[in-house]
């Protein structure tokens, strides 16, 4: 009888599936868009694996990117976020990579806005005004159900929340951040990352925009990269609020040993 037969069939099986994140991603995706998916998901069920997947993290900067490439907008920008949507819902998929997948969600929402801030008054090099007003179309769709989560999410992912909150705000939406990050502001003081982030989301949230213009300007001039002051206020904030949830993101989701 041949006792290494079944270990290297089952190493042979897992080298074709590619990465263990892969696998999981595929599983989630299988359950929850059973049907027609967009063409994004044929990195995950496609028999071929691409040799330089050598670990989850070469496999993410790949399915992200194919996704949302270098931070702009294709036309298939919005249908690829229905993945990253399903994938943020389902407790299958570690914190890390749920808080991942709304940060993109919300940089794919925010893509016109950021950019603009950054090269006004010129028009973006890569601006392609039909598919950002998809991809922002798209998350807003999915926004209620990602914010129904808030109370079985952990801080990472409520912090990532709280921005799409923000960006689509609703009369019902809005009310309910100041008590749900409550808890933040309690525990993270002014001039901390997240003590920041938390009290700049609550300044967009309270809808003021000359109190917006005026925190922004303030934070950018001492912590973050500034834009012009001829630049929309909205624009603005977007920008800075993208740049910090970024920032507050490299902490809160680096894994942990043994994770």
């Amino acid at each position: 009888m041949d006792t290494h037969a079944e270990p290297e069939q089952t190493r042979h099986d897992a080298i074709a599936a590619g990465p263990p994140i892969r696998q999981l991603f595929r599983d989630v995706i299988a359950d929850r868009l059973p049907g027609r998916r967009p063409r994004q998901a044929a990195m995950l069920f496609d028999a071929e694996i691409d040799p330089y997947w050598e670990d989850d993290r070469s496999f993410l900067g790949d399915f992200y990117n194919e996704i949302l490439h270098q931070d702009t907008c294709q036309p298939a920008t919005a249908d690829g976020l229905v993945l990253l949507a399903a994938l943020a819902l389902d407790d299958r998929i570690p914190a890390r990579h749920r808080f991942q997948a709304v940060d993109l969600l919300f940089s794919a929402a925010t893509v016109a806005e950021r950019h603009l801030a950054e090269t006004w008054p010129a028009t973006p090099p890569h601006a392609d005004p039909d598919s950002e007003a998809r991809a922002r179309s798209a998350v807003q769709d999915r926004t209620p159900d990602l914010l129904t989560r808030w109370s079985v999410e952990c801080a990472a992912v409520r912090l990532a929340l709280a921005s799409l909150a923000v960006v689509f705000p609703t009369d019902r939406t809005l009310p309910a951040l100041t008590p749900r990050l409550q808890t933040f502001t309690h525990q993270h003081p002014q001039g901390t990352d997240i003590g920041d982030y938390v009290r700049f989301i609550l300044v967009l949230a309270a809808q003021d925009d000359d109190r917006t213009l005026t925190v922004t300007e303030k934070l950018t001039d001492a912590y973050w990269a500034g834009t012009a002051r001829g630049v929309p206020t909205r624009a603005r904030a977007l920008h800075l609020l993208g740049q910090m949830l970024t920032k507050v993101g490299a902490g809160l989701t680096r894994p942990r040993a043994g994770q």
